[in-house]
């Protein structure tokens, strides 16, 4: 790629200035004033689409009324690994609470043919070192990687006390014994000093708000919920009944990119209805060398996440030790604008990346075109808007799929599919007849923490959370509240955000295993977030928040963006502002002063 800080803009083969406005003709398309008010909300709504299907014997118990030391609420790869810091640490007392009928979070529930992580396996499977596990690929599939959650939660004795098939439905806080009131669907009463909520940040799955969404007679199924009784088949794919079917596909983001080239495969016709084209980049997915394996050194899975939240943060290494799209988006962006050694004024920096990402999504696009045969198709395949305005997917059959002749892209130019009948789906005023719905519509991002939750805490003097954080989320770095004592949260809200989530799940993990361990030896009883230290976080997230404004605004809705709504609700809810590496460095800085600054312990 041509270094742009070279360049004058005379020089590019393209024209910024016309790509900007193509930019902004696309967004503005896409644009809706009801943003995330215009997905349904399952539990509601279309509860059945929230069974789960994966349960072979629904479990039957009494309910329990006991206590324990500490409760982690989520089984996925959150709540997994702050019970093994937790373990590791000394604390024996922990009992996880979670809604499916095992370990995984995400990865239990998101079965569909062709599941796969699109971060490097070795970084993104947690806590290989201490299993001695290396993934078998580089992008590892769904069945392995709920195979190793499970293998985390025998290695560590997670399964012990472990309550699953069960939600919580509410958090209740007992001033005198000092205790939560743990309560679940199941009928339980279970009492815990201390609370982690690590719900995880894609648990609720969500519908769009169609026109006549209730009327389908024909199959439906939301693909975090896939029924292979109807399909055939498994994750691999092979999805052997659908050869006499129409099948229909709404969404086109990640999850979409996986599973459309098995629905292809397999389907008398399928019919995909784009609202908004995902970037594909190369996934070049390998088996993992069995030499390579057997040379790792003690630190090296340490070292490689390091290694890549570094660098996919914009920050220099001397060797990208991952190698892959993530981090060739990132070298691209940060060799062009790298002004360090240079005369190049920082003001100019911002320009310069987005020239760099002008030109990669110019790739993007170049790569449409020689994979899909149809010019009509391939065009409507092609996104135009900025690199990170989305999440990047990487695959290798999604676009080859459009060459099928089974295989129908309906484009909806922005507006999405306009109803739903008894038969099919209606898009650009036209009917297409179906067997099938597969909803790849993903999981509620940006709603209220509750709401995602499932249930709201009651802390001290009654207060609840909805209303604490009805104009939005206030904590001391995203994990102690004032007013709710002994409660702990995991999550990417106003805390460090990196594109290998396992990473900054670990890294926020050590930091309430470091002080619950200080509550332990200090004989403290309470500890919450002050009034004044939670008031400076969310000063802060604003803050730091300003060096997206601009980008969030210009792109095209998504669940980056607040769905094309950014405000500062959106914003303080959102990750910390000035990336991983700087919020990971305040946080070993925060427990290397040693004093629990802007805690309050009784």
């Amino acid at each position: 790629m041509t270094n742009a800080a070279t360049l004058d803009p005379d020089d590019l083969a393209f024209d910024p200035d016309a790509l900007r406005e193509k930019y902004r003709i696309e967004r503005d398309k896409r644009l809706r004033a009801d943003g995330n008010e215009q997905y349904l909300r399952i539990a509601e709504d279309f509860a059945g689409y929230a069974l789960d299907p994966y349960v072979e014997a629904p479990l039957q118990r009494e309910p329990l009324t006991d206590e324990v030391e500490i409760v982690v609420i989520g089984g996925g790869f959150g709540g997994l690994i702050t019970a093994a810091r937790l373990r590791e640490a000394g604390f024996d007392d922990v009992r996880l609470v979670e809604q499916g009928a095992d370990f995984g979070g995400t990865w239990y529930w998101n079965r569909y043919p062709g599941a796969a992580c699109d971060t490097e396996a070795y970084i993104y499977l947690p806590l290989c070192e201490e299993l001695g596990y290396v993934a078998s690929s580089k992008y590892a599939f769904q069945p392995e990687i709920l195979e190793h959650s499970r293998a985390i939660a025998r290695h560590y004795d997670l399964y012990r006390g472990a309550l699953l098939q069960t939600a919580v439905t509410a958090l209740e806080w007992h001033a005198g014994s000092a205790r939560w009131i743990v309560r679940t669907n199941r009928g339980d009463s279970l009492r815990a000093r201390f609370v982690v909520q690590s719900n995880g940040p894609l648990t609720t799955p969500k519908l769009p708000g169609i026109p006549g969404i209730g009327d389908f007679r024909g199959h439906s199924f939301h693909t975090s919920r896939w029924d292979y009784d109807y399909t055939g088949g498994g994750p691999d794919g092979d999805l052997d009944r659908l050869g006499d079917k129409r099948v229909a596909v709404i969404g086109t983001g990640a999850t979409a990119v996986q599973c459309v080239p098995h629905l292809g495969a397999a389907a008398r016709e399928l019919y995909v209805f784009q609202r908004t084209p995902s970037s594909i980049d190369v996934r070049a997915n390998r088996p993992t060398d069995p030499a390579w394996a057997a040379g790792l050194e003690p630190g090296w899975q340490r070292e490689r996440m390091e290694n890549f939240n570094v660098l996919t943060s914009g920050g220099i290494v001397e060797q990208d030790l991952v190698q892959d799209g993530w981090t060739e988006i990132i070298r691209n962006l940060i060799s062009t604008a790298n002004f360090r050694g240079t005369d190049i004024p920082r003001e100019e920096v911002p320009r310069l990346m987005e020239l760099a990402d002008f030109q990669k999504m110019n790739q993007i696009r170049d790569r449409v075109d020689e994979i899909v045969r149809d010019p009509a198709t391939a065009e409507a395949l092609k996104p135009w808007y900025r690199q990170f305005c989305k999440r990047p997917c990487f695959h290798d059959e999604y676009l080859p799929t459009f060459n099928r002749p089974n295989v129908h892209l309906i484009d909806t130019d922005g507006r999405g599919v306009e109803a739903i009948t008894a038969e099919g789906v209606v898009a650009g005023g036209r009917l297409y007849l179906v067997d099938c719905i597969v909803f790849a519509t993903g999981f509620e991002v940006g709603t209220a923490f509750t709401r995602r939750a499932g249930y709201d805490v009651t802390g001290r003097e009654g207060r609840r959370l909805s209303e604490e954080w009805s104009d939005g989320m206030r904590s001391l770095h995203g994990m102690f509240v004032h007013g709710f004592p002994n409660l702990l949260i995991t999550s990417n809200a106003q805390s460090g955000f990196t594109t290998n989530f396992p990473h900054a799940m670990d890294e926020r993990a050590r930091h309430l295993v470091y002080v619950l361990d200080r509550c332990r030896t200090d004989g403290v009883r309470t500890l919450e977030a002050t009034a004044a230290a939670q008031d400076a976080w969310v000063e802060e997230m604003l803050a730091a928040s300003r060096f997206n404004e601009e980008f969030l605004a210009s792109c095209t809705p998504g669940y980056y963006n607040n769905e094309g709504q950014p405000n500062r609700r959106s914003v303080q809810d959102g990750p910390y502002g000035r990336g991983p590496v700087r919020f990971f460095r305040l946080l070993e800085r925060w427990r290397a002063e040693g004093g629990l600054d802007g805690l309050e312990r009784r």
